[in-house]
């Protein structure tokens, strides 16, 4: 890992922060999406089926769980989100108190999170009594969300340009986590990133009451597409379930997800359909729209166990994920692909801790136990949450034949051995001018010493 000198951080950090976190995706650009008949919205939503999740339903559709959507606020008039939104908070500063006005430099972007979330489809307008209702049990027309019956509560950071109220991330992130956490959420859904696995000590205090409230923290693993080639904080915070995103073809998408050990589980992040603020509609891509995906299901679980720890929840759904990439854990994919039926159906052994960590422990560790001292800017001297790996390879390597370590090996051997004859002719050439100095002389001259290397090169 190679870190930015203390005094460039301090320059810049705030700044560079503030500007990458914004909402991480959005990858492919918003397209948008005329008006269509209600089987056109459904087939659009793969996603339901290939997670999963219409087979979760049969368990569990989200009711009572309030999942806090920290974005760029949410619109609650969208006709997909009526009832959904019970409440919010404006942490930006430059919002509505309620947090339900679009801020920052994707105002839209909350509302297609939080429709995937927890959209529940509308009647058109001409509908008859008799329409027929939706695989989710609602209308026919518009976005089901993955928990239709989970409740959304908004909360509105301003990131990605300026904040006219002055607000900084530093600021904004922590309040919006602690008032998510003191107003009943047990899920909170961040679709936001940076190019930098480091964050603010600001951030240590809020992140641990969180852990210590058992609150569930699902975060975007940013998108390499928008400059995040390795995953960025909050993704690499202990204890906090990071989701990387998957083409149709599911395999590690090129441009809709960056890679790094802290990843948990991979979900769909390309052809995503969300709602916008107003009542319309739009194609996009990216980790911001497999977030909420992950955090959907995660509704599901605590709805159907209500008294299920956060980190049961967190195991439940990397245990049933089904691997891919190289077997085990991996950069690309965390545990696996999301499998939200076996995640509300399988009997899954309980775990003893979170298995992506937890923020009390790495406090204690990097943090010296004080988690509660502000500090301005992150700065070189703070190890990194977790560190990721520097460059991108989708799809993952194979891991190396018995005929490529073998090669290795011996080349190994080849310098080793050549280093040693090298030595050795050193050596010989200073003992022999030392003495005889006319001799080494000559040898000097016609270039002896470079034809006995030459010799002994393998």
């Amino acid at each position: 890992m190679v870190f930015t000198p203390a005094s460039a951080l301090r320059r810049a950090g705030s700044a560079v922060l503030a500007l990458v976190l914004l909402a991480c995706c959005l990858c492919a650009g918003l397209v948008a999406a005329p008006a269509a008949h209600a089987d056109e919205w459904r087939d659009k939503q793969y996603w339901l089926s290939e997670s999963g999740i219409t087979k979760a339903w049969e368990v569990s559709k989200g009711a009572g769980v309030k999942v806090a959507v920290i974005d760029s606020g949410v619109d609650a008039g969208h006709p997909d989100l009526k009832g959904a939104v019970v409440g919010g908070y404006d942490a930006s500063g430059a919002g509505q108190p309620d947090g339900q006005k679009s801020v920052g430099s994707k105002p839209e972007h909350g509302t297609l999170v939080a429709t995937m979330l927890a959209g529940r489809g509308h009647q058109p307008a001409d509908a008859k009594p008799s329409a027929s209702p939706g695989p989710a049990g609602q209308g026919p027309d518009g976005i089901v969300g993955v928990a239709p019956e989970a409740e959304i509560l908004s909360v509105s950071t301003w990131l990605g340009s300026t904040n006219p109220s002055g607000k900084s991330d530093q600021d904004q992130i922590p309040e919006a986590v602690r008032w998510a956490v003191d107003n009943g959420a047990k899920v909170i859904n961040i679709s936001l990133g940076s190019t930098t696995p480091q964050w603010p000590q600001s951030w240590d205090a809020a992140f641990l009451y969180a852990e210590q409230k058992d609150v569930v923290i699902v975060a975007a693993a940013g998108n390499r597409v928008g400059g995040n080639i390795q995953v960025g904080a909050p993704a690499t915070i202990p204890g906090v379930l990071t989701v990387a995103g998957l083409d149709r073809k599911n395999t590690a998408s090129v441009d809709a997800s960056s890679q790094g050990i802290s990843i948990g589980v991979a979900a769909p992040a390309e052809d995503l359909l969300g709602g916008l603020p107003g009542g319309s509609y739009a194609e996009w891509a990216g980790t911001s729209g497999s977030t909420p995906i992950v955090s959907g299901v995660a509704a599901l679980i605590r709805s159907k166990w209500p008294t299920m720890s956060a980190e049961q929840v967190i195991n439940r759904i990397v245990s049933t994920a089904k691997d891919a990439g190289v077997p085990g854990k991996d950069p690309l994919y965390g545990y696996g692909i999301l499998n939200a039926e076996a995640a509300l159906k399988d009997d899954v052994p309980e775990a003893t801790a979170n298995p992506l960590g937890s923020m009390a422990e790495w406090i204690r560790v990097h943090r010296r136990g004080n988690p509660a001292t502000p500090s301005p800017l992150p700065t070189a001297d703070v190890p990194s949450a977790v560190p990721t790996l520097p460059e991108a390879t989708v799809p993952a390597a194979k891991a190396p034949s018995q005929r490529d370590s073998a090669i290795s090996a011996a080349v190994v051997i080849g310098f080793a051995v050549l280093f040693v004859a090298i030595i050795a002719a050193a050596a010989v050439q200073l003992t022999r001018a030392a003495r005889n100095p006319a001799l080494a002389r000559d040898e000097a001259e016609t270039g002896a010493v470079d034809k006995v290397e030459a010799r002994r090169s393998p």
